[in-house]
């Protein structure tokens, strides 16, 4: 029985009208019967959203109390009152804490010492009151630390209003500014302030100058981005010394200076935007420190005096290699630290400005992650980092770079007995249709016998030079202790491997993210770490993109699938330069106006490539107010899967109607989205309750 025949009862799906609409692009004319779902202000598209999560509750109904029960273990290894390490700028020791049963931080310090008495700086839970969804963008101090900016958003469409904040009264300053993106920087007056602001599509491309003393209404225009593949940011030096205004595509890059000092001056230009170069700045002392690729595809680090700093003054600090990439630098008043990628893992490396003399720092496990923490002082022998792996916890350490010692601050608290000893994790190697070797990072719960019997959760992400984190997560304990292995492809379009592991998986190399992705599970199958009946997988964003090509791939080698705010019409959507980020993504994908760009995204693009055949279980999750992967592309992606595939397996969409592209906020809302998705998941390995499964007719 065809699905646009089923009778309309509760465990039927809603099924999407037809309305084809003819698109014709490079003279070839598409007829898409689900364009109409781009409509949002249409209450037919509503409807369907809402019969949708209707029929995806009852469709897990079944699962209630599994969710009910996930989200209680998840919660209950949450320390609910915690407190974060305090960082030290100046005379202030700045941090965040929790309470039990509320959903958001509150932001404090102390003055002078730990021991002083708490200033609450922002109670996010008191300014989220009356609101379905709270984030805060920007939470910047003043340099006097007698003034606070921050911004919120209250729809999740990512576009923020800036308020200001006197600490020592209490009391916002009347004016606030709409429209704002993340990034802003204070003037060394502690009155003038850097913001960006969004256009139409969302893109950051205005930078303005407001004085706290004038009318919002004065504000200048320092800058504007009419190049609609490039956005821009701005942001300031650790020394404090410059801020500074930095243009991006993906592929290049251009940055100008002012110094903080002398906030209404003019910015200078360090280099041109030269295409398919990128540069970043670090500023020490009378020099600026500049990572490029300039003839040096895992980049190099350069220098140049702050008094001229243009492309002809550069000198070489550390030179290309081709087997190690340079990520970047932090400069400090004494140690220069270096943050690179070696065999596919991080590395941090630490040089003394004054003698040249460095050390590598070294990490305990075969697969982990490490970045930089919190250090906003320049003038200060400790570095402080995180280290986490797939077993560890999050661990905040502080490291002193001349005695190489490290002092562990915090763990992550891991309630109800976490004991790591009993898990076990590995780096393997999985071998690619074309013989590259492609890492697998894997964590499971020891005694797991490699019988192919093993319940298998699946992950990876393989765009934008992401390199995929192999991070510890409380919550995934829960997947483990049933006895589910967890991994995570690191396949080409990440940057694991080099800047050429990113090269070989974007543009006409775009498909070796899929077969990289395949070829894993091929592997940890040949391997006996499970078969194609107990494998499940997941990605989100250009993640969710990887699933829905894989699946049209290889479906049969997959049992279930969980596609969080998948980016799945990609033809459609990067030819539309209405939409945000739009024009930028050209440069990852191609630029579907040239016909061997168009015709090669045809080919992968989830949606233009669904047929009829068998689809394995499919769990969508859309955001209504999604500002990046628009509701409409896993609304289209669902409705012809319906339309087409020729199996009783479930598809579920579940549209949260109030929300972006990150989902819930508040930690107890997104715990549940969690649960739900672990539910999802357990419940089609056949892991969940003993309530029966149910197929899309019910049966």
């Amino acid at each position: 029985m065809s699905q646009d025949r089923l009778p309309q009862n509760k465990l039927t799906p809603p099924i999407a009208a037809k309305k084809p609409q003819s698109l014709i692009l490079h003279n070839d004319e598409r007829v898409d019967n689900y364009y109409w779902l781009r409509e949002k202000e249409n209450s037919e598209v509503i409807a369907y959203l809402e019969a949708e999560n209707s029929y995806t509750q009852t469709m897990m109904q079944h699962t209630e109390v599994l969710q009910e029960k996930l989200y209680k273990e998840m919660l209950d290894r949450i320390q609910e009152t915690d407190l974060s390490v305090p960082y030290r700028k100046d005379e202030y020791y700045y941090y965040s804490r929790t309470e039990a049963g509320k959903a958001y931080p509150i932001y404090c310090r102390k003055k002078g010492s730990l021991d002083a008495a708490e200033e609450i700086l922002l109670d996010q839970n008191t300014l989220a009151e009356g609101h379905e969804f709270f984030n805060i963008g920007v939470l910047q101090v003043s340099p006097n630390h007698q003034l606070l900016a921050y911004s919120v958003d209250t729809s999740g469409a990512e576009r923020y209003t800036m308020y200001f904040l006197d600490l020592n009264t209490s009391q916002l300053y009347e004016q606030s500014i709409e429209d704002t993106y993340y990034s802003f920087a204070w003037g060394n007056d502690n009155c003038t302030v850097f913001y960006t602001k969004v256009d139409d599509a969302n893109r950051p491309f205005q930078l303005w100058r407001h004085s706290l003393d004038v009318p919002i209404a004065e504000d200048i225009l320092v800058y504007e981005e009419t190049d609609e593949a490039f956005h821009l940011s701005v942001g300031k030096t650790r020394s404090q010394a410059y801020i500074l205004l930095e243009l991006g595509s993906m592929i290049t890059s251009e940055v100008h200076y002012l110094a903080a000092n002398n906030p209404t001056g003019n910015f200078q230009l360090i280099h041109p935007r030269t295409d398919g170069m990128e540069y970043d700045i670090e500023h020490h002392s009378d020099n600026f420190y500049i990572t490029t690729n300039d003839e040096a595809i895992n980049f190099k680090l350069m220098k140049a005096p702050v008094s001229s700093p243009t492309k002809e003054n550069w000198e070489t600090v550390i030179s290309h290699r081709e087997d190690v990439f340079l990520l970047g630098v932090s400069a400090f008043s004494n140690h220069l630290v270096i943050y690179e990628r070696q065999r596919g893992l991080p590395t941090v490396r630490v040089q003394k400005f004054a003698t040249g003399e460095e050390y590598e720092m070294t990490f305990p496990e075969p697969t982990y992650a490490v970045y930089e923490g919190n250090n906003p002082e320049f003038n200060t022998k400790t570095l402080r980092f995180n280290y986490t792996s797939l077993i560890t916890p999050n661990s905040v350490f502080d490291f002193d770079m001349e005695t190489q010692q490290r002092e562990l601050k915090k763990e992550t608290p891991v309630l109800g007995g976490y004991d790591r000893t009993q898990y076990q994790s590995e780096w393997l190697m999985a071998t690619a249709e074309d013989s590259v070797q492609v890492p697998i990072s894997i964590v499971y719960k020891k005694g797991i016998q490699k019988n192919g019997e093993n319940p298998l959760f699946l992950t990876g992400y393989g765009s934008y030079g992401y390199s995929y984190p192999a991070a510890f997560s409380s919550n995934r304990l829960s997947l483990l202790d049933r006895g589910v292995v967890f991994a995570i492809a690191h396949i080409r379009g990440g940057s694991e491997m080099g800047r050429k592991w990113y090269e070989n998986g974007k543009f006409l190399h775009k498909k070796n993210t899929f077969t990289d992705f395949i070829a894993c599970a091929e592997y940890l199958i040949s391997q006996g770490w499970t078969n194609s009946d107990r494998l499940s997988i997941s990605g989100g964003s250009a993640g969710g993109l990887l699933m829905g090509a894989v699946v049209n791939l290889r479906p049969d080698l997959f049992k279930a699938v969980i596609a969080d705010v998948p980016f799945v019409d990609v033809v459609t959507t990067i030819l539309d330069t209405s939409l945000p980020l739009t024009t930028i993504e050209w440069d990852e994908w191609g630029n579907p106006n040239d016909k061997v760009y168009y015709d090669y995204i045809k080919s992968y693009s989830p949606y233009d490539n669904v047929e009829a055949k068998e689809y394995p279980d499919l769990l969508i999750n859309a955001g209504l107010n999604d500002s990046r992967v628009q509701y409409w592309e896993p609304a289209k992606w669902t409705a012809k899967l319906r339309e087409l595939k020729t199996d009783r397996n479930v598809l579920l969409l579940k549209t949260n109607m109030g929300a972006g592209h990150g989902g819930a906020s508040g930690r107890y809302e997104s715990l549940k989205e969690t649960a739900f998705d672990y539910a999802f998941l357990l419940d089609r390995l056949g892991l969940g309750s003993q309530v029966k499964h149910f197929t899309i007719d019910g049966k």
